[in-house]
């Protein structure tokens, strides 16, 4: 895993404090669009205690490329491989005690190959057309921050795509 605990002093306000910070080197984020539909992976998320619907995504290793990661996590998780890659932008995920940036992109023109997991990794693919993912995000079924920030991007994207084809 690319992180470490760290303990950073600051002064704010004028007195010191410290805070407890989770170095980290940054991770990647998928859309996988086909067809009107997305991929999806559900996996086992420890933390919050079982199972969450969210887009692929991965740890970036030390100076990675975070599109070369973004490629590398598609290919391993889905098994989907994609001729357009299109940034949708980056975000801290937890600015309130991670340096982590997350770097989201749309993965596009896609074609199938072998899934490749992790031994730690337990991943149920699931493909679903955009309007019933949306669907689900207005209802709370889908909880995880970084598909909702990408869902967001994405309909940014789409929506700049059909104004270009109206002008």
């Amino acid at each position: 895993m690319a992180f470490r605990f760290t303990k950073k002093e600051v002064h704010i306000n004028g007195r010191l404090r410290e805070y407890h910070i989770v170095e980290h080197d940054g991770a990647a984020a998928i859309i996988p669009y086909h067809e009107g539909n997305l991929t999806l992976v559900r996996q086992t998320r420890p933390a919050v205690g079982g199972q969450v619907l969210e887009i692929p995504a991965g740890a970036l290793e030390k100076g990675e490329n975070p599109l070369l990661a973004a490629k590398r996590e598609l290919a391993e998780e889905t098994g989907w491989r994609a001729q357009s890659w299109h940034k949708l932008g980056e975000i801290y995920v937890a600015a309130g005690y991670s340096s982590e940036v997350l770097h989201m992109y749309l993965a596009t023109e896609l074609t199938m190959g072998p899934q490749n997991l992790d031994d730690s990794e337990d991943i149920e693919v699931v493909h679903l057309p955009l309007e019933d993912v949306l669907a689900m995000v207005k209802k709370g079924k889908i909880k995880d921050a970084k598909t909702l920030v990408a869902l967001l991007q994405l309909e940014s994207w789409l929506g700049q795509r059909a104004k270009a084809s109206n002008e």
